[in-house]
């Protein structure tokens, strides 16, 4: 019952700007851990003692609130937990508002596209900025909904948050220039460890959401996602890469230095708004296939 009233909250809801978020307070513990850590010598060790505390006093916290909650409190704050680590239906908003802004104007379209990518979008043509958006839909499909998911039928809400921690973690200081290599070295392995198997079976659900070509499309995946440099990312992108019969990756500006991606599919025709309407299909059958298995995941569970 929590997992579906969360979930149905997210559809209805998404992520209101007005409603203090738990995620905006784990970037600013982030944030503050970084600013007096980050210096100095031993910055690997640092940031590997700030990500694995913070992961495991979020799994902690959130354990002992529920379990100490009498009845059916503990239930309600479940869903409110549920409800707040799923970014499916604020997903969908953003990528739908980057083709109307692009509608618009381009100027409007790259000022949209910047709120979800970390790339710089100041030069981007129309067409990368469908990209951009695109690519992100897929990407945080795994990310924002089938990895919570995922480590919510694994280990409850608590596990479901310090995925969240480790998702926000990877966000902040998982980068690999300068300031964060060393330092964010361990969040971003974290985070590639936590996002393996939820990223596969992102891939494997957007197949699945389109009936035909399922063996082609399959293929198609399993030749064009180990080709991103993350070992994660590629896989969902490609799917819908597939599904779309498009081309994502290529090279990209981030803070001022260019990163050459690999290109994921063949065929480098331009997008369009109906691409976008597929793939928010594809997103939301994706969606409800995963609650349906971990539904069915947490009576079995429970069963036993």
């Amino acid at each position: 019952m929590p997992l579906l009233v969360g979930w149905v909250l997210d559809l209805l809801l998404g992520d209101p700007a007005w409603l203090p978020h738990p995620v905006v307070g784990m970037g600013k513990m982030i944030a503050s851990g970084e600013r007096h850590l980050n210096r100095g010598s031993h910055r690997m060790l640092k940031g590997a003692l700030l990500t694995v505390t913070l992961i495991a006093l979020t799994f902690a916290a959130a354990w002992a609130i529920l379990h100490f909650t009498p009845f059916p409190y503990d239930l309600i704050l479940e869903a409110i937990v549920v409800y707040y680590c799923l970014a499916g239906t604020t997903l969908v908003r953003e990528v739908r508002g980057v083709f109307k802004a692009l509608d618009r104007s381009l100027e409007e379209g790259r000022r949209q596209v910047s709120r979800i990518v970390g790339r710089d979008t100041n030069a981007l043509s129309a067409q990368e900025v469908r990209t951009a958006a695109l690519e992100t839909l897929a990407e945080n499909l795994s990310d924002g909904v089938i990895a919570p998911l995922f480590w919510y039928a694994l280990l409850g809400a608590p596990g479901m948050l310090a995925y969240k921690m480790v998702n926000t973690l990877d966000s902040i200081i998982g980068y690999r220039n300068e300031r964060y290599r060393r330092f964010g070295c361990w969040a971003a392995r974290i985070d590639d460890v936590a996002n393996f198997i939820p990223a596969r079976l992102t891939a494997m659900l957007m197949v699945l959401s389109r009936a035909k070509r399922l063996v082609s499309r399959l293929n198609f995946v399993l030749k064009h996602g180990p080709r991103h440099a993350s070992p994660n990312s590629g896989y969902p992108e490609a799917a819908l890469a597939g599904i779309l019969n498009c081309r994502f990756g290529g090279p990209h500006l981030y803070f001022g230095e260019m990163v050459d991606k690999p290109y994921i599919g063949d065929n480098d025709r331009k997008l369009t708004t109906r691409d976008m309407k597929i793939a928010v299909r594809v997103n939301r059958i994706a969606e409800v296939l995963m609650v349906a298995i971990v539904a069915g995941a947490v009576v079995l569970k429970n069963t036993w």
